[in-house]
């Protein structure tokens, strides 16, 4: 049995999470956030990415269901949602490794 077909609000929504994933600064700080939590000051460490541009992409990834937050004391702490996210990455590698044998094939 074929799957049903996306209707165009689903797309749209679909679109809009892809959108957040769409910069590669926000991969990094996903990938840093792979099986722990941290601190901004933790990400700004393992990305070195400026706090600002973290603040900012931590604010997309947040709206966009990526990230979750806690607070402890005067500190917040990030982590993944859903870990699954990280395995559209590792689907896309995946692929981009496929592509490039295909091409060093021709290129032999």
């Amino acid at each position: 049995m074929a799957p049903k077909p996306l209707s165009a609000e689903q797309l749209a929504l679909i679109a809009e999470r892809f959108k957040a994933l769409a910069e590669p600064s926000r991969l990094e700080i996903l990938s840093a956030l792979r099986g722990r939590e941290a601190t901004v000051s933790e990400i700004l460490e393992a990305t070195g990415l400026g706090q600002a541009n973290v603040s900012k992409h931590l604010q997309v990834l947040h709206a966009s269901g990526f990230v979750e937050r806690r607070k402890d004391g005067v500190s917040t702490y990030y982590r993944l949602a859903d870990p699954d996210v990280l395995k559209l990455c590792e689907l896309m590698c995946g692929r981009l490794e496929r592509e490039i044998a295909a091409r060093r094939k021709v290129f032999s």
